[in-house]
C-alpha cells in the first residue's frame, strides 16, 4: 500500500470524530566570477521583472482570501473540521507546499541529481539557503553548550555528527564521585590527542585510577519520555531510539575516537563500481529474550527481515533508503509487493549483500541508525508478525518482553513514567568488552527544574546539565567552582516551526484539553498570514533568540548553543574546488570550504538578511552556531509593512486593532519552559509593534506539550501556529539527512511541523 494512500484512509477514519483531530525525535568567502555584462544584466532583469509579474498575477489568484467571508459567521475552533475536506487534503497540502517551499524543493533536486560531490554539497548548499529564506521556520539551538556536573568522562561515547551510535551507553566511563572540571579538560585533551589510535579508554582508565578516582559498571541516565513502541524499526522518534539502540548492534559501529569498527559484521568489501557491499557477518551470536533464553542465531537473514519489516512498518524512516537501495522506493509506494527485487540479500547464512541504485559515498555512515537494524525473522513470527506491507506485527514490539535482544543490555524491569532497568546481556558477544552492566533511565517529567540536580547529587543519576536554578544551587553547594564543565555541541538542531494550513485546535490523542481559544475566523486569518513568505519572515525575525537561550542556559552561556542554520555549517566541506550558478553569477568556491558558506553567499544574493554562517565565530574558523543571526527588528518590521499591503488583497487586515494571533503550547509545569514562552511572546510582540499576538496555550503535563507538536505523525493532527518542541538530528554524514526532511507527498519528515503533508 502507497503510504500517501495510508494518509487518506486515516484521514477519511478521523472525519467522522466531532472534534477535529490535531497536534513535535542529532570557511571562506566565495570569489566572483564571469560577471555578466552590464547591458546584458539590465535586459535580463527587465524581461524577468514582466515574467515575474504575470507569474505572481497569476499566483495571486490562487491564494487563500477572507474576500466574502462573513465575519460575523464565526464558529467554534472545535468546528473547523467542518471548513476541511480530508479528501482534498493531499492537494491541499500539495498547494501549500509549492507555495511555501517550491523553490527550496526545485533547488534541491539540481543538487540530488548530480553525481559530482563538490557540486551536490554546493548546490545543497544553495536549497538550504532557499529553505532558510523561505521564513517556515526558526533554528534555535542545538544540544550542549551548557553548563554540567559530571560523573562520567568525555570519551565514553561517539560524539560523530550522525547517526544513534552516541546513545549507546555499553562503554561509558563513569566514577563515583564527580569529575573536578580541571580532571575533565585534561581528559577531552587526551581524546584530541590519541583519537584514532584506540588506546584512549586505557590510558583515561589509568589517569582515573591515579587521580584516586573509582570507576563504577552502572550508568544512570535521565528519561524524559517513555517508548511508544519497543520496535526499532517501526519508530522515528528520537525519544524511542535513543533506548532501544542499547539493546541490539548494527553491523558497524562508531567507537569512542569516532572510528567505525566492525560489531556484527566482521568485514566487509565495497565493489568497484561503489555499487555493492558485502558483509561478513559474524558467527556465534544469538538472539534472546528478556530474560535472556536463547531463540535464535543471529545469521544474515535478520538483517533482510529488518530492512523488510521496517519498509513494512512505516514508521517514518523508511525514506532513507528510497533511491539508495535498489527497489525499495518500489516496494515502499506499492508498486512492487515482491522483496526479492529490493537490493538486500542473505547469499549465504553469514553473507549479507547490499545493491545500491547509484554509487553512495556515505552509506557506511547510515549503518550506525536503526533502519539498518537486524530482526529476528523467527522470534518475530513466533509474536504474530507478518511480513509484506498491510500486515501487522502481533505483538512484537508491544512492550520489552516482547522483542528478541542481540546488543549489550536486556530490559529487566519497566514502570511507565517512573524507571527502566537495563541489564547486561550474559550473552551478548562482545560482553568482556563492556564497560557499563546496569544501565538505568530515571523519568524526569520536568515539572521540577531542580529535581534533576538534587538527584544528580544524590547519585540517582549520573550526571546532569545545569539550568539558570540549579547553577546557582550548585554554586551554593559548592559544586560549581570544581565541577562545572562546558559541554560539547552536537549536530542536532532544534527549531521553531510555523504551521501554514493548521487543521487541528486541540490534541489528537483526545486525552488532554490542550485546545486554542480561537475562532475559525481568526484561524482563517492566521492560516493566510502564515502562507504569506514576508509575514513569515516577519515572524522569525522578531524574536529575540538569546534572551529566549538565557531561560535555560543562563546569561553566561545563552549564545553558546544558539545554531543559525538547519544543516550545520561546518557539517561538510568541499573535496574539490567547484564552480556554480548563483543567481546569474558563476561562483567559485574552493577546495575546503564549509557547507555554511556556500548557504549564506545564496542568503545575501537573495537579500535575505539573515546570518546563517559567520566567518569570524570558533576564533576565526567560521560557524554557524554560537551567534544570533537572525534576530533583526528593523527588518522584522520591514517585512511585516509589505505582508500588511500584500495580506490586505486578500481580505485579511493586519493592524494593532486587529493583530494576527499565533497560538504557541508550552510545558507550564516547568518554570524554564514557562519563561521561555514569556520571552517569545513579549519578544514577537514588540518587536512587530501589537500587529502580532501570541497567544500562549498552557499544557500542564509534559505529554499534553509532546503530543501537541511532537507525537503527532501528519500535519494535520499539529495543534499549534508556532512550536518549539522538536528539531532534527543526523542520520548519516550528508546535507542529504537533514535536507531530505522537508521534501513533499509524505517524504519529508519534518514538513508535518509546518501544516502540510
Amino acid at each position: 500500500m502507497k503510504k500517501y494512500n495510508r494518509v487518506i484512509a486515516l484521514l477519511a477514519a478521523t472525519s467522522m470524530t466531532a472534534t477535529l483531530m490535531a497536534g513535535c525525535g542529532k570557511t571562506e568567502a566565495p570569489a566572483q566570477t564571469d560577471t555578466p555584462a552590464q547591458t546584458t544584466e539590465t535586459t535580463e532583469a527587465a524581461a524577468t521583472e514582466t515574467t515575474e509579474a504575470a507569474a505572481t498575477e497569476e499566483a495571486d489568484a490562487n491564494l487563500p482570501s477572507l474576500v466574502g467571508v462573513e465575519p460575523d459567521t464565526r464558529l467554534a475552533a472545535d468546528a473547523y473540521s467542518e471548513l476541511w475536506d480530508v479528501d482534498s487534503y493531499q492537494t491541499e497540502s500539495s498547494e501549500v507546499y509549492n507555495r511555501i517551499l517550491g523553490e527550496f524543493n526545485e533547488e534541491y533536486q539540481k543538487a540530488l541529481a548530480t553525481d559530482n560531490i563538490a557540486e551536490r554539497y554546493a548546490l545543497m548548499g544553495v536549497a538550504e539557503a532557499k529553505l532558510l529564506g523561505s521564513g517556515v521556520f526558526i533554528p534555535l539551538s542545538t544540544r550542549g553548550g551548557n553548563y554540567a556536573l559530571r560523573r562520567h568522562i568525555p570519551g565514553s561515547v561517539t560524539n560523530t555528527l550522525w547517526g544513534n551510535d552516541d546513545m549507546r551507553f555499553h562503554n561509558v566511563l563513569a566514577t563515583t564521585d564527580f569529575v573536578s572540571a580541571d580532571d575533565y579538560i585534561e581528559l577531552k585533551s587526551k581524546l584530541n590527542d590519541l583519537r584514532g589510535t584506540g588506546t584512549y579508554q586505557a590510558e583515561a582508565k589509568k589517569y582515573l585510577e591515579e587521580k584516586g578516582y573509582t570507576l563504577t559498571d552502572t550508568f544512570n541516565y535521565p528519561n524524559t519520555s517513555d517508548p511508544k513502541t519497543w520496535d526499532v524499526l517501526a519508530t522515528s522518534r528520537a525519544a524511542d531510539s535513543e533506548k532501544l539502540v542499547n539493546l541490539y548492534d548494527g553491523l558497524l559501529e562508531y567507537d569512542v575516537e569516532n572510528v567505525q569498527q566492525p560489531a556484527l559484521a566482521e568485514s566487509y568489501e565495497e565493489s568497484e563500481d561503489g555499487l555493492t557491499y558485502t558483509f561478513k557477518i559474524r558467527e556465534g551470536v544469538k538472539w534472546v529474550d528478556s530474560q535472556g533464553r536463547e531463540v535464535a542465531d543471529l545469521t544474515a537473514d535478520d538483517f533482510v527481515a529488518g530492512m523488510q519489516h521496517m519498509m513494512d512498518a512505516m514508521g517514518g524512516l523508511e525514506y532513507l533508503v528510497q533511491g539508495v537501495i535498489v527497489g525499495a522506493d518500489a516496494y515502499i509506494n506499492g508498486e512492487s509487493t515482491d522483496f526479492s527485487t529490493v537490493g538486500v540479500k542473505a547469499i549465504d547464512d553469514y553473507t549479507l549483500e547490499y545493491t545500491l541504485e547509484q554509487k553512495t559515498p556515505y552509506f557506511l555512515t547510515m549503518l550506525s541508525y536503526g533502519v539498518f537494524a537486524p530482526l529476528s525473522r523467527t522470534y518475530y513470527e513466533g509474536q504474530g508478525g507478518q511480513f509484506g506491507q498491510g500486515t501487522g506485527s502481533g505483538n512484537y514490539g508491544t512492550d520489552p518482553d516482547h522483542i528478541a535482544y542481540c546488543g549489550p543490555f536486556l530490559v529487566t524491569s519497566f514502570t511507565e513514567n517512573n524507571s527502566i532497568v537495563m541489564k547486561a546481556n550474559p550473552s551478548y558477544w562482545n560482553k568482556d568488552n563492556q564497560n557499563i552492566k546496569t544501565l538505568n533511565w530515571v523519568f524526569e517529567d520536568g515539572t521540577d527544574v531542580t529535581k534533576a540536580y538534587n538527584d544528580c547529587v544524590a547519585g540517582t543519576i549520573t550526571s546532569v546539565g545545569l539550568n539558570t536554578s540549579t547553577i546557582e544551587s550548585a554554586k551554593a553547594d559548592g559544586n560549581f567552582d570544581k565541577y562545572a564543565v562546558v559541554t560539547d555541541t552536537d549536530a542536532t538542531t532544534f527549531c521553531g516551526f510555523l504551521n501554514t494550513n493548521r487543521k487541528g485546535f486541540a490534541n489528537f490523542n483526545d486525552a488532554t484539553v490542550t485546545k486554542s481559544e480561537k475562532t475559525v475566523w481568526d484561524g482563517q486569518r492566521t492560516a493566510i498570514a502564515m502562507q504569506n513568505h514576508n509575514f513569515r519572515l516577519a515572524v522569525v525575525t522578531s524574536l529575540d533568540r538569546a534572551s529566549y537561550n538565557a531561560q535555560r542556559e543562563g546569561e553566561d552561556l545563552k549564545l553558546n548553543n544558539l545554531r543559525n542554520s538547519y544543516t550545520p555549517g561546518t557539517f561538510v566541506t568541499l573535496p574539490e574546488e567547484v564552480t556554480i550558478d548563483i543567481n546569474g553569477t558563476a561562483t567559485t568556491f574552493a577546495e575546503g570550504t564549509y557547507f555554511g558558506e556556500i548557504v549564506q553567499a545564496q542568503l545575501d544574493a537573495d537579500g535575505i538578511q539573515v546570518k546563517a554562517w559567520d566567518a569570524e565565530a570558533a576564533d576565526g574558523v567560521g560557524s554557524s552556531d554560537g551567534y544570533d543571526g537572525w534576530y533583526n527588528p528593523t527588518y522584522a518590521k520591514e517585512n511585516l509593512a509589505k505582508a500588511v499591503e500584500e495580506l490586505a488583497k486578500q481580505g485579511v487586515e493586519v493592524s494593532k486593532e486587529n493583530p494576527i494571533q499565533i497560538d504557541l503550547p508550552y510545558f507550564s509545569g516547568s518554570e524554564v519552559y514557562t519563561n521561555r514562552a514569556n520571552v517569545l511572546k513579549q519578544s514577537v510582540e514588540t518587536s512587530l509593534d501589537g500587529m502580532v499576538v501570541v497567544n500562549l496555550i498552557s499544557c500542564e503535563s509534559q505529554d499534553d506539550w509532546l503530543y501537541a507538536g511532537y507525537y503527532p505523525e501528519y500535519g494535520y493532527e499539529m495543534n499549534a501556529d508556532m512550536m518549539d518542541v522538536s528539531g532534527w538530528g543526523p542520520d548519516y554524514g550528508d546535507p542529504q539527512t537533514y535536507l531530505d526532511t522537508m521534501l513533499p507527498d509524505y517524504a519529508g519528515y519534518m514538513v508535518k511541523s509546518l501544516g502540510v503533508f
